[in-house]
């Protein structure tokens, strides 16, 4: 019993020993871990951040609006735009929506890849996959639109196509724009139009 009681207390002697080296030894092992960290250095996915922001300075989901000495309401929105580095007038956004209200009540939506916004001429180049949609059932694809925002104006100057009330049309140019004679809003297509017609069944004259 005598025995067995000294082998106790050595144990619980030597422990009281081993425990407060063990603890001593983590914790100069962590600050050795920390003293490689320099506190000064700055993250470098931040500051690659941070520099392409600088860089790529811009807004989110930006809105241009204008009006023509008519009545005709032109709006623009994107989801982003930017500055030209060179030219701070000049923008460049992506993922266009716009909407031209005609002053007689009619109307043009339109949707585009990207613009070019020039605010000192108040005019707008969409390019890239150009959807037009008029309010007197026309549906109107091109690859570019240069339009103004002071003024009614919008003109395709490559290839159009379009499906409309009458048909199928194509052209290699349009234009939406003042007609000189009667003040009212004209599109007009040309460049060798051509139309395939389409006639009204019954059942869509009645609707």
């Amino acid at each position: 019993m005598a025995r067995a009681d000294n082998t106790y207390s050595r144990i619980v002697a030597w422990m009281k020993i081993l425990l407060p080296l063990a603890a001593l030894g983590l914790l100069s092992s962590l600050f050795l871990i920390s003293n490689t960290v320099d506190p000064s250095r700055s993250v470098p996915i931040t500051q690659i951040d941070l520099e392409q922001r600088a860089r790529d300075l811009g807004v989110t989901r930006p809105s241009f609006a204008g009006m023509s000495a008519r009545g005709d309401e032109i709006t623009l929105s994107a989801e982003t735009a930017r500055p030209d580095r060179d030219t701070p007038e000049r923008l460049f956004a992506e993922q266009i929506a716009g909407e031209i209200g005609l002053a007689d009540g009619a109307g043009l939506r339109l949707r585009a890849a990207t613009s070019r916004l020039d605010q000192t001429t108040m005019t707008a180049v969409l390019e890239g996959r150009v959807h037009i949609t008029t309010t007197t059932g026309y549906e109107i694809h091109t690859e570019r639109l240069d339009m103004r925002l002071d003024t009614l104006f919008a003109e395709s100057p490559g290839a159009v196509d379009a499906t409309g009330p009458i048909g199928d049309l194509s052209a290699g140019r349009m234009i939406l724009h003042e007609a000189s004679d009667s003040g009212d809003a004209e599109l007009l297509f040309s460049g060798g139009v051509k139309l395939i017609y389409r006639p009204q069944t019954e059942g869509e004259q009645d609707q």
